[in-house]
């Protein structure tokens, strides 16, 4: 078994935590709270094996169809901002009501929903129905990238900085994943990674990348491993006579991709390639000795990559990891045009994916450790473009796993409106719920203590709490 460098990792944590506190000196009760601690807390490897995985929805997917008004009030305001003109049977962008008689979502008695809004997740959404039913799914509203809670009115006149670059993919995605706009450098999964790394035997599988290219994983220690739904990848002309048929050319291959240099990119490049070279086949034998059952299905992308998350965590002791963070992803949501029929057949794609990958845990007796969530580029507007919506802000998000406090709602509902307080225009929503709050809740049950929550969520200190509630205590 192939050990990982953990060194350093107490001290470059307590380093961060001290600077990004000083960043936040007065802003905040919490944050003044936390000052106070005068070393870096151990993270928490109590309670065995757990891992985060998220799955980030490239595009901006449009949330006003995947949780849906369904009581007649607010229904009638949806069809009639969506194209319908309040009927029932939609028009427009707007679903019918009929469509989500199957998928309607009970709110509990002790919960009180804006306007007394009750919501239906999309039709084509029965399994996630299902495990809300169950408890184990939770639907947290109108989340989204803040730096500071927020006002319309300090929207307007600019007294709350905003995120820079709203609405723009590449920088919102960044924002989202990183909190800072295209060009950053650390991701708040990676961050988490480099905490969770000491606890690890093989650090270098802690970060977990099944997806593509993206900063969510990367760390100031910990690099994300990159795998697909055929495995580790290899570099194939490394193998013997591979190279024009010549064992020298293929030695003289794996010298130039393993040559040092001192330029800091070309480093990193080179110990990315010395990861694949040499634990590539490890990792692919781990794969292949792992048994899961369940049906993934063969026609659906995101199913295929977490079928290998699955296996993974299948192969965890032989791996050598205790705490893990995985990205999986899946793309298509930029629905400007053609949102009906193509948003419904993605949030199908969805559902099955989600619900199979929940079974498999189920399957290997892991399914209070492990813990699902979504993320995307930001919501959409509200209002119709016409055959689709525009780039919005906050958004509704999904939360699932054995752990998960589900069968309720999480954050704070908005109108269904396009000039109340709650949003910035043509119903883009102003975010309730920060990315920062949502990250914060998810590390803490991961084994992050709240005095290094700083290091994973930089803006924490500026919100009331840490802790959403949407998971159980460890």
């Amino acid at each position: 078994m192939f050990i990982g460098k953990n060194s350093e990792l107490s001290r470059r944590a307590f380093l961060r935590r001290s600077s990004q506190l000083a960043a936040m000196g007065a802003a905040s009760s919490y944050a003044m709270g936390l000052a106070g601690i005068g070393e870096a807390a151990a993270f928490s490897s109590a309670g065995g094996y757990k891992a985060l995985v998220c799955i980030f929805l490239y595009g901006g997917n449009d949330h006003g169809n995947t949780l849906i008004p369904f009581d007649a009030d607010n229904y009638a305001s949806y069809s009639s901002i969506r194209g319908g003109g309040g009927a029932q049977e939609g028009g427009g962008i707007a679903l019918s009501r009929a469509s989500l008689a199957n998928t309607v979502l009970t709110t509990p008695q002790d919960q009180a929903l804006t306007d007394g809004i009750t919501y239906a997740l999309a039709p084509t959404m029965a399994r996630m129905k299902s495990r809300f039913d169950q408890g184990s799914l939770a639907p947290l509203l109108n989340v989204g990238p803040l730096v500071a809670p927020m006002t319309r009115a300090q929207f307007d006149n600019g007294s709350v900085p905003a995120p820079p670059k709203l609405f723009s993919h590449n920088d919102q995605q960044s924002t989202w994943q990183s909190s800072q706009p295209e060009g950053a450098l650390s991701g708040w999964g990676g961050r988490m990674a480099d905490l969770a790394q000491s606890s690890n035997t093989n650090s270098m599988f802690t970060a977990i990348n099944a997806s593509g290219n993206a900063v969510f994983l990367s760390g100031e220690e910990a690099l994300p491993y990159r795998v697909s739904p055929s495995g580790a990848t290899l570099v194939r002309p490394l193998d013997r006579n591979r190279l024009y048929n010549s064992s020298d050319a293929a030695s003289a291959l794996d010298t130039i991709m393993r040559s040092a240099s001192g330029h800091v990119f070309a480093a990193d490049f080179v110990d990315v390639n010395n990861r694949s070279l040499e634990f590539g086949a490890f990792i692919n034998d781990a794969l292949d000795n792992s048994t899961v059952n369940t049906d993934f299905g063969s026609e659906n992308a995101l199913a295929a990559q977490l079928r290998t998350v699955a296996q993974l965590i299948g192969a965890r002791g032989s791996v050598g990891v205790t705490r893990q963070v995985f990205l999986v992803g899946m793309g298509g949501f930029d629905n400007h045009d053609g949102l009906i029929g193509q948003h419904e057949g993605l949030l199908s794609q969805l559902d099955f994916a989600m619900d199979a990958f929940y079974q498999a845990t189920q399957e290997l007796g892991v399914a209070d450790q492990v813990t699902t969530f979504t993320a995307s580029d930001f919501g959409r507007t509200l209002a119709s473009n016409g055959d689709g919506s525009d780039h919005g802000w906050g958004g509704h998000h999904f939360i699932l796993g054995g752990a998960v406090n589900g069968g309720r709602f999480y954050g704070r509902a908005p109108h269904v409106s396009v000039d109340t307080a709650d949003q910035v225009g043509r119903g883009r929503l102003l975010p309730d719920t920060s990315v920062d709050e949502y990250s914060s809740t998810l590390a803490q049950w991961f084994g992050v203590s709240q005095s290094e929550l700083p290091s994973v969520s930089p803006n924490i200190g500026r919100f009331a709490s840490p802790d959403l509630g949407f998971m159980q205590p460890s």
